[in-house]
């Protein structure tokens, strides 16, 4: 029986819920674990896309809270070489299992192969988040696993809700693997660590504010990331008087779907054509891929003001573009997580516009936020509602999440005041500001929504500490 020797639980009621899990009759955990040895134990949590979104790949200020739904890792250390996984998802009562050979770290070879190898087996991609962590700490800071481990993972975050299950995985495999191996990283840097292991090894072109927010945020406050590339700018306080909703639209999202990969290259090519029109040089660094001297816009759109974009650069912006047009006229694009393929076409003023105008609605919305006078709840609202509207322009809203954000209008006199899509996109989680204490109107709007649609939508309230914050404990068992 594993009982915590080590750390702190910070008062939070699912941390019993995993150790019973751990110490419960599963069939898949007996003789998982070396009674002998201590477990270490991690947590981090989802987050909800409060403002910013897919603006963080174009150096946008993003704000973004930890939920209250987190996933677990426990990690031991053993004697043999291999890498055993089991994972419990959430809502199942089944786990899936996974194991690799630690030698396989100290094959030379580049991070294609291993996304290819998870990417040709859907049944074990998801273990690529887990495996991703070992190849990018031996990787990327040159680690050498004397032993293999046995982690076991259990999660309540829903799964393709827009609310970062994948960053969680991540943040909480590294925190548990750290721990258990005597690692020392800082929270900022274990985070970038965690997106090159999405980017590189599970194949999904994310930003890194699902990271960063997962594991540096603090409970009930919204983290302020500058994604230039990950400059913690600080914390909000959320103002007494107001809380933030999600709202599940029922309709499965993922980062790594072609509408947000279209998205995200029709956004590096908006950002190639201005910075030509500029008349900034380049110099080619691989195929389809350039590197700016920029030193007007150090190499983010989000840092073009809405008003020179307007005045310089819009009408000379192409509303599309094939892609072998744009690596002819402009030999490639700056962004080195995605590829451009010569025979699609990519949408370009809309992303662009995107990116620029969202950057600007993102720091008015934080500075109004942080107003001595207290906040604004209709204008707030209002630029969120803005920021939905630009996804759609984007095509990554979707009938269901256009349906939540209507709702809320309509019961913006009992005191919902904006909302937006989530994320990436395409579905997932739609975002809700609202007056304090707003539980019954949400109850109503989410009743009035399951009767249009048939299904029962998740709601996301509460918050939670980030992985950094949480920490880790380590167990023992009493009875060795």
């Amino acid at each position: 029986m594993y009982r915590i020797v080590d750390g702190n639980s910070h008062g939070l009621s699912d941390v019993g819920w995993f150790i019973d899990l751990i110490n419960g009759p599963a069939t898949e955990l007996k003789d998982f674990f070396d009674p002998r040895q201590d477990i270490y134990v991690s947590r981090a949590p989802g987050r909800l896309d409060v403002m910013g979104g897919i603006a963080d790949y174009s150096g946008s200020l993003v704000l973004q809270m930890p939920i209250a739904e987190a996933t677990f890792a426990a990690v031991q250390k053993c004697d043999d070489d291999l890498v055993k996984v089991v994972s419990r998802p959430p809502d199942s009562v089944s786990n899936l299992m996974f194991e690799m050979d630690i030698s396989d770290l100290r094959i030379e070879g580049d991070y294609e192969n291993r996304r290819v190898f998870f990417a040709n087996d859907r049944s074990i991609h998801w273990a690529s988040y887990v495996a991703g962590v070992f190849y990018v700490l031996h990787r990327e800071l040159g680690l050498q696993f004397d032993c293999g481990a046995r982690v076991f993972i259990a999660s309540s975050i829903p799964i393709g809700k827009g609310v970062s299950s994948s960053a969680a995985l991540e943040v909480a495999v590294i925190h548990a693997v750290c721990a258990a191996f005597d690692i020392t990283i800082a929270a900022r840097e274990m985070a970038l660590l965690c997106q090159k292991a999405e980017n590189e090894v599970v194949g999904a072109p994310c930003g890194v504010m699902d990271q960063i927010a997962s594991n540096c945020g603090s409970e009930n406050k919204l983290i302020s990331i500058l994604c230039q590339p990950a400059e913690i700018e600080g914390e909000i306080e959320i103002p007494k008087g107001v809380e933030f909703w999600g709202i599940d639209s029922g309709v499965r999202h993922a980062v790594a779907g072609s509408d947000y990969t279209s998205v995200r290259i029709g956004t590096f090519m908006g950002y190639r054509i201005i910075a030509d029109l500029a008349g900034l040089r380049f110099r080619q660094i691989g195929p389809s891929l350039v590197e700016m001297e920029d030193d007007r816009w150090h190499g983010y759109l989000a840092n073009v003001s809405p008003s020179e974009y307007k005045e310089l650069f819009a009408s000379r912006v192409p509303k599309t573009i094939g892609g072998a047009d744009f690596i002819d006229k402009y030999v490639g694009s700056t962004d080195q997580v995605t590829s451009i393929v010569p025979e699609k076409t990519y949408a370009v003023k809309a992303p662009t516009e995107h990116a620029i105008y969202e950057s600007f609605r993102v720091s008015t919305f934080s500075e109004m936020l942080k107003g001595p006078t207290g906040p604004d709840l209709l204008a707030l609202g209002e630029l969120m509602f803005q920021s939905h509207i630009s996804y759609a322009a984007c095509g990554l809203t979707e009938l269901r999440t256009d349906r939540i954000v209507e709702l809320v209008r309509e019961f913006q006199p009992e005191g919902l005041f904006g909302a937006r899509i989530t994320g990436g996109g395409s579905g997932g989680t739609v975002a809700i500001l609202a007056r304090r204490g707003s539980e019954d109107v949400v109850s109503r709007l989410s009743a009035k929504y399951a009767d249009e649609t048939g299904g029962q939508p998740y709601i996301f309230s509460g918050s939670s500490p980030g992985g950094a914050a949480f920490g880790y404990l380590r167990l023992e068992n009493t009875i060795a």
